[in-house]
Protein backbone atom coordinates (compact mmCIF):
# COMPACT_ATOMS: atom_id res chain seq x y z
CA UNK A 1 0.00 0.00 0.00
CA UNK A 2 1.63 3.37 -1.25
CA UNK A 3 0.86 6.58 0.97
CA UNK A 4 1.25 9.53 -0.48
CA UNK A 5 -0.08 11.74 2.46
CA UNK A 6 2.76 13.86 4.33
CA UNK A 7 2.14 12.82 8.26
CA UNK A 8 4.18 14.88 10.97
CA UNK A 9 7.01 12.96 12.74
CA UNK A 10 7.59 13.42 16.36
CA UNK A 11 10.87 12.38 16.83
CA UNK A 12 12.49 14.67 13.55
CA UNK A 13 14.21 17.48 13.56
CA UNK A 14 12.98 20.06 11.02
CA UNK A 15 15.36 21.25 8.78
CA UNK A 16 15.98 24.63 8.07
CA UNK A 17 14.07 26.81 5.54
CA UNK A 18 15.74 29.30 3.36
CA UNK A 19 13.81 32.19 2.12
CA UNK A 20 14.76 34.55 -1.18
CA UNK A 21 12.67 37.48 -2.51
CA UNK A 22 12.34 38.43 -6.13
CA UNK A 23 11.34 41.43 -8.07
CA UNK A 24 9.82 39.64 -11.10
CA UNK A 25 9.22 41.83 -14.61
CA UNK A 26 6.87 40.81 -17.53
CA UNK A 27 5.93 42.67 -20.33
CA UNK A 28 9.38 44.15 -21.20
CA UNK A 29 9.21 45.89 -17.85
CA UNK A 30 5.65 47.38 -17.96
CA UNK A 31 4.47 45.18 -15.06
CA UNK A 32 6.33 43.75 -12.15
CA UNK A 33 5.87 42.43 -8.69
CA UNK A 34 7.72 40.88 -5.80
CA UNK A 35 7.77 36.53 -5.51
CA UNK A 36 8.59 35.14 -2.18
CA UNK A 37 10.68 31.36 -2.10
CA UNK A 38 10.65 29.55 0.90
CA UNK A 39 13.39 26.13 0.31
CA UNK A 40 14.63 23.43 2.21
CA UNK A 41 17.97 23.41 0.84
CA UNK A 42 18.17 19.44 1.90
CA UNK A 43 15.84 18.75 -0.61
CA UNK A 44 16.06 19.50 -4.22
CA UNK A 45 12.02 19.85 -4.73
CA UNK A 46 10.82 20.96 -1.14
CA UNK A 47 10.13 24.54 -2.50
CA UNK A 48 7.26 26.87 -2.23
CA UNK A 49 6.90 30.45 -4.23
CA UNK A 50 4.53 33.01 -3.31
CA UNK A 51 3.56 36.34 -4.69
CA UNK A 52 4.08 38.82 -2.18
CA UNK A 53 6.62 41.17 -0.87
CA UNK A 54 8.03 40.41 2.48
CA UNK A 55 10.97 37.52 2.97
CA UNK A 56 10.82 35.56 6.20
CA UNK A 57 13.58 37.63 7.68
CA UNK A 58 12.22 40.70 7.38
CA UNK A 59 8.54 39.27 9.03
CA UNK A 60 8.39 40.70 12.88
Amino acid sequence: MRVDAAEPNANAQPAPLQSRSYRITVDDGRESFYALSIEDAEREHAWLMSDTVVALENMV
